[in-house]
């Protein structure tokens, strides 16, 4: 569901029979007309309902879910009956009486086609007696949200518009996108056109014909004939493409073009430069995609391309792509042992092997101690919760379909989709006062969304995820210093890794549409006021993005480039009004009346999962000492060096380095190549010179070799370079 839309509560008992009588009015306004003495209705379903303050901003559309909701349960016990019971009880915020009795009058009326429909009085205090059944189904309570549709919501991805402003070259690549769908639909009339859009620095089209790769080459030579004219996108004012009508469904107002042979409804604002302003182009690979990401829906063919003004630039990129497929983390984790990925265990739940395991340790291990001496309290949380929980925080709408579900004998529970409400409840558990703020939580842990199968790759997109996850509880007065901190954990943590060069931040705030957003207006200009201070204050390379907040708040996302330049949005810092207030968060200020605290979820590396294959790919499997699942390999010349090496093993273990031998009867050389292979920071060779001295013939990855090197200088030499965690 949309977190952005208002939400309902009605409570529904299924009663053998409900009498009820009104008895005086509450309120000037109460409905009129109504008959007097005892309303029985018999075999029904009762819905006490309360149309909220929130309700009125989208008052039809939650109508709509109100109706069914009640259809619904009305299935699942075989109800017949429905009683319209108006219950101001069940919220603190009411509606407008007349919009809330309008609105119970309408639902009377559209209910009616389908059932036989009581409503009691509005505005007035009644008594009543109900029989309710007992059996598992007859006490339901429901929240929602005024989505259009429950099909929807459940099922299909909706398009939106995007804010991004496209550069000349994103819009090379996107015309060229387009134009392969024109070149298709040349050759198959019937052909729909899906959505465009960039995965990363590619373009993509959806088209619904199949394709092979065989047939890349003609498409192309297809496209370059295009390439050749002049061609330009004209503006029309319809789409006569089903597929192009339903985007322009979603999005409503949008701009209508034709191209070639193709009408098209772009997700960008003026996307296209003319054909002749494409010198090169090439399909990069094809795949398949389900319609709005539904996989109940047809499946299309996606073709993935690029574009460019120049011949140089294309080769340029084909090179970094070249680099890239050798920096493959499914590769480079195949090849060294990382992980695996078990059929049995599923798609998207990555099994770290022993090497694998060893780097995410050092990873943890090292923002663990970025922590330390800056008052974050570790916690420990389970990995399950009852649903109840993730309905009062807002999570049971926002993930919806995500939610790996777990039935126990007594209750419902889901895999935490998020760790945020299980510290809320840590939080809340104990009494604070302005002097004990902020508290601050730090938890590297799992949470779990069930991500659909195609969108599944390696470590990079699972569903199984580790956060290295942090909150914190603060005063409105604290959010600049508590940022600060968090802006030079995260600086400290990519400068260490060689990522801090090129990196920038996006500083979201709101837009100009201020009824979007939760909170107090002042408290809103102080919490963006305090993020720019931070920003300006450390001399961050930051854009401020409006209408980028989230409605519950503010936030800095920081982008960084790995060594092929690509972009990563991976630490995050991010204001919260909407789940202490959700959640009715409390301490005592100097008056010693209770004040809401501002919530801070902040993480530094993201996901670990996706955080190790980005680092996989950065450093090409070619780890600094520190992070190295191998640091040094003792290879033996013969079985007479062996009990050499294994003393240098035991003496090196000691000190916590990590330390393989390679004593099988292999020659030299193939040691060294499987050494290599493994990507071992420094190979030692031990012969007979080695063992009389007591020395080491040390090679470093780069091939340079050294000879005659004291043991106990290589040892305190490694030990430093680890210790330094230097590249």
């Amino acid at each position: 569901m949309n977190k952005d839309l208002p939400v309902m509560k009605i409570l529904c008992i299924h009663a053998d029979f409900i009498e009820f009588e009104a008895k005086k009015k509450a309120f000037k306004g109460a409905e009129e007309g109504i008959k007097e003495g005892k309303h029985r209705v018999d075999e029904c379903l009762v819905i006490f309902s309360a149309v909220e303050k929130e309700d009125e901003k989208d008052i039809s559309a939650v109508l709509e879910r109100y109706e069914q909701e009640i259809i619904n349960i009305a299935k699942q016990v075989n109800a017949k009956n429905i009683v319209l019971y108006p219950y101001a009880h069940l919220s603190s915020s009411l509606a407008a009486p007349s919009i809330a009795e309008q609105f119970l009058k309408d639902a009377e009326k559209k209910l009616a086609d389908k059932f036989t429909v009581s409503r009691a009085p509005f505005g007035w205090y009644k008594s009543f007696n109900i029989s309710c059944k007992g059996h598992p189904l007859s006490e339901l309570s429901r929240q929602f949200s005024a989505e259009k549709s429950l099909k929807r919501e459940a099922k299909d991805e909706s398009f939106e518009m995007q804010k991004k402003v496209l550069d000349r070259d994103e819009k090379r690549k996107l015309t060229a996108a387009y134009l392969t769908a024109a070149a298709l639909k040349e050759r198959y009339p019937e052909l729909k056109v899906g959505s465009a859009g960039f995965y990363h620095d590619q373009a993509y089209i959806d088209v619904d014909i199949k394709l092979k790769q065989e047939d890349i080459p003609r498409v192309e030579d297809h496209v370059k004939r295009l390439l050749g004219n002049p061609l330009k996108a004209e503006s029309i004012k319809e789409v006569h493409d089903t597929l192009q009508q339903d985007i322009k469904e979603d999005l409503g107002q949008a701009a209508i073009y034709k191209l070639h042979t193709i009408e098209v409804v772009p997700l960008f604002k003026e996307p296209f430069v003319a054909a002749d302003d494409i010198r090169t182009y090439k399909i990069l690979n094809i795949a398949s995609a389900y319609w709005k990401n539904n996989e109940n829906n047809a499946q299309l063919t996606r073709i993935y391309c690029i574009a460019f003004g120049s011949d140089a630039e294309m080769h340029e990129y084909l090179l970094k792509q070249e680099e890239a497929q050798k920096r493959s983390h499914l590769k480079i984790g195949k090849e060294q042992g990382l992980f695996i990925i078990s059929e049995l265990v599923g798609s998207g739940l990555p099994l770290l092997a022993p090497k694998g395991t060893l780097i995410r340790n050092e990873v943890v291990q090292f923002l663990t101690e970025l922590h330390k001496g800056k008052g974050y309290s570790p916690v420990a949380i389970p990995h399950i919760a009852k649903d109840l929980l993730y309905k009062k925080s807002g999570h049971w709408e926002k993930f919806g379909d995500e939610l790996f579900h777990v039935k126990g004998q007594h209750d419902q529970f889901v895999l935490k989709p998020m760790n945020c409400p299980h510290h809320i409840q840590i939080y809340d558990a104990f009494s604070y006062s302005y002097r004990d703020l902020p508290v601050r939580f730090f938890e590297p842990t799992t949470v779990y969304r069930d991500e659909k199968p195609g969108q599944l790759a390696g470590l990079s997109r699972v569903r199984s995820i580790t956060q290295d996850d942090g909150h914190i509880f603060c005063r409105i007065s604290q959010i600049k210093q508590e940022v600060k901190t968090i802006v030079g954990i995260i600086l400290q943590f990519y400068k260490t890794l060689g990522m801090d060069k090129g990196y920038w931040v996006s500083l979201s705030v709101r837009g100009e549409d201020q009824s979007k957003y939760l909170g107090d207006p002042e408290v809103w200009n102080n919490a963006e006021s305090a993020l720019e201070d931070v920003a300006k204050d450390n001399l961050l390379p930051f854009r401020k993005i409006p209408g980028e907040a989230a409605f519950y708040g503010p936030k800095l996302d920081f982008i960084f480039k790995d060594a092929l330049e690509r972009e990563w949005q991976l630490a995050t810092i991010q204001l919260d009004f909407n789940l202490p207030e959700r959640f009715q968060l409390s301490y005592m200020n100097e008056e010693s009346k209770k004040e809401r605290p501002v919530m801070i979820h902040r993480a530094i590396s993201g996901s670990l999962e996706r955080f190790m294959s980005i680092l996989i790919e950065h450093f090409a499997g070619r780890f600094p000492v520190w992070l190295s699942p191998v640091q040094i390999k003792i290879l033996t010349i013969s079985d007479k060096h062996n009990e050499y090496a294994r003393q240098l093993q035991q003496k090196m273990q000691a000190l916590d380095l990590r330390v393989e031998v390679d004593d099988r009867t292999e020659t030299m050389n193939r040691k060294v190549r499987d050494a290599q292979q493994e990507q071992a920071n420094y190979i030692l060779t031990v012969g007979d010179k080695e063992v009389e001295s007591q020395t080491l013939a040390v090679r470093t990855r780069s091939g340079d070799t050294k000879f005659g090197v004291p043991a106990e200088e290589f040892i305190k030499k490694i030990v430093a370079e680890r210790d330094s965690r230097s590249l």
